[in-house]
Order: structure tokens, then C-alpha cells, then sequence
């Protein structure tokens, strides 16, 4: 991986931007490409992810070959995908068999089926094999985003035998800072660092330089074993197979690339919207209203509880109008004490603070914040309600609080759980589900305090 050092006059991605569009539009492409030939390919990058696809498109043919393939592998691969679509057959081809079999099988998860066949034709057989081994694994495995390219070494090994096999190698490896050490049945037995390697004497044995290996299934979650992989600080992981037998390597750069996306649909389906693939700005205004509109209609439906409670209760609220004052206040506390709740289970679960066997355990603390939250709201709720109105209403409204928050906390932090034991997304079940359905109990909690305390 190269460092490209920032030139001092460089400009901004933003002035960069505005050059860029100014030339297209006045269809001056020599300028647009004199403009790119002194940034750095990060910043090509955030402009191409800013441009309409047909600009994108354009301005990608801009680039000198080499500098072409570097951008289109550091793009993410839904913008890849979308640039495929832009380019011609024999420019997809080109760009296709200089990718690495895991970014190739990146890319193919985010074009239609019907252009994968077509091509891994145009691969060589070692290539179309290596690629053919990820792409067999479980879409959201580790295996689909693991590297099948690495330098292996053995523990009878000697120093320079390891750095001889590791410079032979170098070029199509995904990483030569952690080599896997494996017997002759292909099993890893430990892992060795380059570190090691080059500090120690060229007739040393590997067997006496090897650490103990930390490996992952390849059918484990993605998600999973990219938190690991992270959180433990190492450069690579050896992925091994249902026999132990190493089939690959996932690197720490893969790990967070993994985790970023994860983290950005949690974030977009927390907030009742279908994350979207590129920059804000650039992106269509049909594609930004067909990721809001389906949860937005699965809202209003569930909506429809709450206007069915209340026309339930519409005598209550003929006989004691004032009640209808303190509605949108107890149904957006119960709503926002249930989002809490959840993004914090949520949260817990990705990072495995807690699993799905500990729910009885979950819910008994999430009753207790909720019953603790509750009392202190509801306290504040009847002093200032009974001072402004009647100490009876404050009652109403004091009791209330406590029970939504109980009832919302302890909703909002078992759903996560219940939906990781369902096999769907926890962050689907969490803050537009919840506010929809604690909107519908708390309101009848609401309206059965207050037949109770003020007797209609």
C-alpha cells in the first residue's frame, strides 16, 4: 500500500469539485483532467462519490490507466457497482482482473446476477478459481470477505527458507506482516509476525518464533469476526474451515472496512430509512424517497394502533378534556426512553456484551431503569401538573410516567434480543417499531390510571 503525500498547493475536495463541473459542463474534459492529475487518489475518490453516475462515468475515463485502477479498488462497492454499469465491456474486464478475488467478490454482491457468469469468464483459470472459493461461502460469512491470497510458512522452517517463500509471494498477497504457520495437513498451528522474522538469526526455526493462532471459522458471522479481529488488535486473522485447514486470512483494513458498512445500515434502519450508497448529495432524489417510503408506510399502519386506542378511550377524554393536553407528551417520553433502551442493546449486541440467552437478565435491568427514570420524571410531572391544575391530574400523570418508562424501557431493550433469536436485523426492531408500538401502551396505560384515580 503507498502513502501519496498531499502536494502543498493542492485543492480542496470542494474547490476540486467545482472545477469538475464546471469543465463538464462546458465540455471542456481537459481541463477536467488536468485538474485530477495532482491530487491524490483519496481525494479523486470523494469526488467521483459526489458526481451523478454519468459524470462519474466521464470523469473516470479521465484517468491514466494505473491511477484508474487504484481509484476504482479504493471505491466502496456499491459505487463500483454503479461505475460497472458506466464503463465499457472491456474496460469492466480490465478493471475486473486486476482486482483482489475478495473485492472482486465485493463487487459482484452489488451487480445482478446475470453479469457475474459473464465476468468470470474473462478471468484466468487461477484467478476464476481463487474467486470461485469466496464466492461459495454464506453471503454475510467471513469466508465471502476473507483473502485467499497469503504466504504460509512451516514450523521446521527456518528464518531464511520463510523470507525466501514470503518474497516469492509478496506481490499477490493481501499481507506479509502476519504469516499463518501451518503442519503438512494444511492445519495453523500458530502465527508468526514479520517483526519476529526479521529480528531473529536466518537459521532460527520458526517453531521457536511462532506465537499461538487466534482463528475464525469461515462460516461465522462477517460482523462477528471483523469486532473480534479489531477489538484484539491484530494485523490478520487465519480463517480456517470446518477441519481447522486454512482457507484464508482476513486483514485488520477488510475488518473495519466490514464494520463500517454494518455500523452505517444499523444507523440508517435505526432511523426508519434503507441506508444509502453514496454521498447525500449525489445521491438520485427517487433513490433517497425509495429508501424512506416503505418503512415510512409500515410506520403509518402501526400508526393506526394509536388512532384506535384513542377512539376506544373517546368517552374519557368527552368527561375529562384536559387529558388530552398531556398525550403527546407521555407517548414521546415512552417513545424516547424505548429508543434508548434499544440503541444501547443494539449496541451491546454488535460489540457481544450480551447475547440473546441473557434476556431475562436484560429485561430485569431495563425494568429497573425504566422504574428509576419513571419516578424521577414523574415526580417533576406531578408537582408542575398539580401546581397548574389539580393534584388529582398530577397523580394521573406522575403514575403514568413511571409506568411508560418502565413498560418502554423494558420493551425497548428485549426486542434487539428477540429479533437476534428471530434471525432479523436488531436495529429493524428498533427505534421506528418501538415509538409505534410503546405510542399504542402507553396510551392505554394513560387512560387506565386515569379511570382509575379520577373515577369516569
Amino acid at each position: 500500500m503507498t502513502t501519496e503525500q498531499i502536494p502543498a498547493t493542492a485543492p480542496s475536495t470542494t474547490q476540486l469539485l467545482d472545477t469538475i463541473e464546471q469543465s463538464m459542463s462546458n465540455r471542456d474534459l481537459a481541463t477536467a483532467s488536468a485538474s485530477l492529475s495532482p491530487v491524490p487518489i483519496w481525494q479523486v475518490v470523494q469526488v467521483l462519490e459526489r458526481l451523478s453516475p454519468r459524470e462519474c462515468a466521464v470523469v473516470y475515463r479521465l484517468l491514466p490507466k494505473q491511477r484508474a485502477v487504484e481509484v476504482f479498488e479504493a471505491l466502496s462497492p456499491e459505487l463500483q457497482g454503479e461505475l460497472v454499469h458506466g464503463l465499457q465491456d472491456a474496460e469492466v474486464a480490465a478493471l475486473f482482473a486486476e482486482m483482489d478475488p475478495d473485492d472482486r467478490v465485493w463487487l459482484l454482491d452489488e451487480l445482478p446476477a446475470s453479469l457475474a457468469p459473464r465476468l468470470l469468464r474473462g478471468l484466468s483459470a487461477h484467478e476464476r478459481d481463487l474467486t470461485a472459493s469466496v464466492l461459495g461461502y454464506p453471503h454475510d460469512s467471513i469466508g465471502r470477505r476473507m483473502s485467499p491470497e497469503y504466504v504460509t510458512t512451516h514450523p521446521d522452517l527456518s528464518v531464511a527458507q520463510t523470507l525466501q517463500r514470503m518474497r516469492a509471494r509478496i506481490a499477490d498477497a493481501e499481507t506479509i506482516y502476519t504469516l499463518p504457520v501451518t503442519d503438512h495437513a494444511r492445519k495453523v498451528v500458530g502465527v508468526v509476525s514479520l517483526r519476529d522474522l526479521l529480528a531473529a538469526a536466518d537459521d532460527a526455526l520458526v517453531d521457536s518464533l511462532m506465537h499461538e493462532a487466534h482463528t475464525v471459522s469461515a462460516d461465522t458471522d462477517a460482523e462477528t469476526a471483523a469486532r473480534d479481529c479489531t477489538e484484539l488488535g491484530f494485523l490478520a486473522v487465519p480463517v480456517v474451515d470446518s477441519e481447522a485447514r486454512l482457507v484464508g486470512i482476513l486483514t485488520i483494513d477488510d475488518a473495519a472496512r466490514i464494520l463500517k458498512r454494518e455500523e452505517s445500515e444499523d444507523a440508517a434502519r435505526q432511523g426508519g430509512v434503507e441506508p444509502l450508497s453514496r454521498p447525500y448529495l449525489s445521491t438520485p432524489i427517487r433513490r433517497i424517497v425509495r429508501s424512506r417510503v416503505v418503512w415510512l408506510l409500515v410506520l403509518a399502519v402501526g400508526a393506526t394502533l394509536t388512532v384506535k386506542v384513542l377512539s376506544v378511550f373517546e368517552a374519557t377524554l368527552e368527561q375529562m378534556t384536559v387529558l388530552a393536553l398531556f398525550v403527546p407528551l407521555l407517548i414521546g417520553t415512552g417513545g424516547n426512553t424505548g429508543n434508548q433502551a434499544a440503541t444501547t442493546v443494539t449496541r451491546a449486541l454488535a460489540l457481544g456484551e450480551v447475547r440473546p440467552r441473557d434476556l431475562l437478565r436484560v429485561l430485569t435491568r431495563e425494568l429497573r431503569v425504566g422504574v428509576s427514570l419513571g419516578v424521577l420524571l414523574g415526580l417533576l410531572g406531578f408537582g408542575i401538573t398539580a401546581l397548574v391544575y389539580d393534584w388529582r391530574i398530577g397523580l394521573v400523570i406522575g403514575c403514568t410516567l413511571i409506568a411508560v418508562c418502565a413498560a418502554a424501557a423494558t420493551i425497548g431493550g428485549i426486542m434487539p434480543l428477540v429479533a437476534r433469536m428471530i434471525r432479523v436485523d436488531p436495529a429493524v426492531f428498533s427505534n421506528p417499531f418501538i415509538t409505534t408500538f410503546v405510542d399504542a401502551t402507553g396510551l392505554v396505560i394513560y387512560f387506565l390510571i386515569a379511570r382509575l384515580i379520577l373515577g369516569i
